[in-house]
């Protein structure tokens, strides 16, 4: 069984960063290329990744890294479904998160894969609350 990832722009920042969970995410580029796993990110989360590398390097290398990123086994999400969009709305209303979390959070939930993430503060009340699958790596 195939089993769908959606990162989070922090997922992809520890990998990046090599910081605490960079392992897991790495496991998790493993199990795409071995063809077990199939990883999507919305558009709007990897503008997370690029605007955390441009700030904290230069534009070179947050272009570098999104060209790099197309070697990779992810999915770049680049339109908002329906679906998504109204999901995005609802969860955004109910627990007043970001947009960009949001949109994580209803990529998963409308396509049943499990969100990458380390973000507990922002995630903990809605594990709880929702149907939504998280795989936390830290």
């Amino acid at each position: 069984m195939i089993v769908r990832y959606i990162l989070d722009a922090c997922a992809l920042i520890a990998l990046l960063k090599d910081e605490c969970g960079a392992e897991e995410v790495s496991a998790i580029f493993n199990y795409a290329f071995k063809g077990e796993a199939l990883i999507f990110m919305n558009k709007i989360n990897l503008l997370e990744v690029y605007y955390d590398v441009y700030r904290s390097a230069d534009k070179e290398t947050a272009d570098n890294v999104v060209f790099e990123l197309v070697k990779c086994p992810i999915t770049v999400v680049a339109e908002i479904s329906d679906a998504v969009f109204t999901e995005a709305g609802r969860l955004k209303a109910t627990y007043k998160i970001s947009l960009a979390d949001s949109i994580a959070l209803a990529e998963t939930s409308v396509s049943g894969g499990s969100l990458v993430t380390a973000d507990h503060h922002e995630f903990d009340s809605i594990e709880k609350r929702e149907s939504i699958r998280f795989h936390w790596i830290r």
